[in-house]
């Protein structure tokens, strides 16, 4: 767009670039920067236009972004142009998704490379390594609290390793994803260092304040994010003589993003890694970017004005770079981590999409779909131009982040249900077979979430315990029916390293003084490769979960109505235990797949007549795509195994 005041700010800009910034090949590089030049000026003036430096600081902006775009690859500058092209990429079913941490899944980054055949004979082709920048060697957060933002942690390799492993995956078309925590740093920061030094630039880098006056105010509607392990929002550091807003831990110090160097510094950094050969970076807890008096300091307009600011110098200099946005947050707010346009992402490509994952553990519970319909109904319409990573397990504890309304909608109490669901998860409700642990159970309220493996949470740890044949039958096909969900729900499905081999809780943890307090770390286990050999010998549980999954995921890729192209139609069916949706690739409208799933632990019928409407292509026999074969519709019902799952199509 065409705005006088912009052009002319970059008119100026653009005479003061420093002579190293000049470059033979800059064409690409102007063009995108004056086709989104008005965008990042008006979004930094909303920011920052108050200050008398702000001529300086947007200067320094498009400093940044011209000397990251002149260090680009040749390789990642024709990726970035043909993306530009066919810009839906990401959309297509052919995506799926695995976390990882690189020292529990692997050796190092270098071992990495040797690990990406397992990946590929699973079918997986996006890998998220968990955070492996630099982070002090005890209090780190798992590696969310960040020394330096420019150097991966030694223990992991180098810098050089990841721009290897970046280059071996695309040349197997693999997309790397890596995380960027954009909130806070660690304490050892050379920011904080100097921060503790009396550097006042520093200093103005965090939230730092002289006695408890602010502290208090900000406290009295900030909620609490570790209530046990790490209460409050604030820390004394008797090294720099001031309060240190913290919301996550005692280490981890918020970022002030009302300084507009720390928001520069930032892009630099993504745009950094992003050379580097990263296709995806996955910006870690961005709700909490803004932080306001008065309010729960969690997302605030101006922490999308940030997002749709990062996204918007991102394209100027790696137009084919996606972002992740890893909010937690209420379903309600969740797509707002897209952005407000009306097709395209502004903000984030992609967004977690927690409230579905909630809503499959719900099912799982309660052995019925209730709830699971109600908020699948209720789940905000992404924009187009933008998708879900659609998940069962990740690296976190589990919270029952669905709405209220939505609770109550399907006649449970919303506290006594989540209660409910908490007793369940952790073993103490009668019949249930779950091994989780509670995680963070807020004394004041009595909310708590739950930490615990997928094979250990749906009881297969205590099937094989007790050796019971029908139980371990019963949670393998839960295993199976939970990512058949994921696989076919539209959008990128994001598997757990470990999932796909039954791996149950690891209670070595327990022996780390750095990680006994943290249940989490029991889902975070080391990689059992000796186990994962075991899904080549027919028989075995590692075959049995393995071979189905790898079946599933390679049907995924050529189903086209499983794209990500807003083609999902949830189907009402008066049989509660069924969750059942259609899929339908609009660009042929002849390709549709009916996707019907059974919580409940008897088979279930469903009654065709009732969705007949919208499957007028089921007559006399429906092809079952899982099983090869063709299912005979003459009394206008379908039986659906106890705890199983149909893929239909056209007969």
């Amino acid at each position: 767009m065409y705005e006088q005041t912009s052009h002319a700010l970059l008119n100026d800009i653009l005479t003061k670039l420093k002579p190293e910034l000049e470059h033979p090949n800059m064409r690409h590089f102007y063009t995108r920067l004056g086709a989104n030049f008005y965008a990042i000026h008006s979004l930094f003036h909303l920011l920052y236009g108050e200050r008398e430096d702000f001529p300086a600081q947007m200067l320094k902006l498009v400093e940044t972004l011209a000397r990251r775009y002149v260090e680009r690859p040749t390789r990642l500058r024709d990726s970035d142009m043909g993306r530009e092209q066919h810009y839906d990429w990401f959309l297509s079913q052919k995506w799926v998704g695995m976390a990882v941490y690189c020292d529990r899944f692997a050796d190092n980054l270098e071992d990495m490379r040797d690990k990406l055949p397992y990946l590929q004979d699973l079918g997986v082709n996006l890998l998220h390594i968990m955070p492996i920048l630099a982070c002090p060697p005890s209090a780190s957060d798992g590696g969310y609290a960040v020394s330096d933002y420019y150097k991966v942690d030694p223990r992991y390799g180098s810098n050089d390793d990841v721009k290897a492993l970046a280059e071996t995956m695309a040349q197997r078309d693999m997309l790397l994803v890596l995380d960027v925590v954009v909130n806070h740093t660690s304490d050892q920061h050379a920011w904080a260092q100097s921060a503790r030094k009396g550097v006042t630039k520093y200093q103005d880098y965090y939230y730092a304040f002289d006695d408890r006056s602010m502290p208090d105010a900000f406290e009295q509607t900030m909620p609490e994010i570790f209530p046990v392990n790490a209460p409050g929002n604030f820390t004394w550091d008797a090294a720099m003589g001031k309060w240190v807003m913290t919301v996550f831990n005692h280490y981890q110090w918020d970022l002030n993003y009302r300084n507009p160097e720390v928001l520069i510094d930032m892009i630099g950094i993504m745009l950094f890694w992003a050379n580097k050969g990263v296709d995806i970076l996955r910006l870690d807890a961005v709700a909490f970017l803004w932080k306001k008096m008065g309010s729960t300091c969690q997302n605030e307009r101006e922490a999308h004005l940030l997002l749709q600011l990062m996204k918007d110098c991102c394209q100027v200099t790696a137009p084919g770079v996606l972002f992740i946005a890893e909010a937690i947050v209420a379903p309600s707010e969740i797509a707002k981590y897209f952005g407000e346009d009306a097709i395209n992402a502004k903000e984030c490509e992609i967004a977690y999409n927690a409230t579905l994952m909630a809503l499959l553990w719900d099912a799982v519970a309660t052995k019925n779909a209730r709830l699971l319909n109600q908020g699948v109904r209720s789940l905000p319409v992404k924009l187009d131009r933008a998708t879900w990573l659609n998940y069962v397990r990740c690296h976190d504890d589990i919270g029952l982040g669905f709405d209220d309304q939505d609770i109550r909608h399907v006649d449970y109490d919303p506290h006594a249900h989540r209660q409910f669901l908490l007793n369940y998860f952790t073993g103490h409700f009668p019949g249930s077979t779950a091994r989780g642990l509670p995680f963070s159970v807020n004394a004041k309220t009595g909310d708590a979430r739950f930490s615990g493996s997928l094979a250990s949470l749906v009881g297969l740890e205590a099937a094989i315990e007790a050796n019971d044949a029908y139980g371990i039958d019963m949670s393998i096909q839960t295993i199976i029916t939970l990512h058949a969900v994921i696989l076919s729900f539209g959008g990128i499905p994001l598997l757990y390293y470990g999932d796909a081999i039954g791996m149950v809780n690891d209670q070595i943890y327990l022996s780390d003084p750095n990680k006994a307090d943290d249940n989490r770390w029991m889902h975070r286990y080391y990689f059992d490769w000796e186990k994962a050999a075991k899904r080549k010998q027919s028989g075995t549980l590692e075959y049995r979960i393995f071979s189905a999954l790898k079946k599933l995921i390679a049907l995924r890729k050529e189903i086209v109505a499983f794209a990500d192209i807003q083609n999902r139609e949830l189907l009402s069916v008066s049989n509660p235990n069924l969750l059942v949706y259609l899929q339908t690739d609009h660009k042929t409208s002849k390709s549709q797949v009916l996707v019907v799933a059974n919580f409940n632990a008897e088979p279930q019928t469903l009654q065709l007549d009732e969705i007949s409407a919208s499957i007028p292509f089921f007559r006399q026999v429906a092809k079952d795509l899982v099983a090869g074969t063709l299912l005979e519709l003459e009394g206008r019902t379908i039986t659906v195994p106890a705890l199983g799952f149909f893929w239909l199509a056209e007969g």
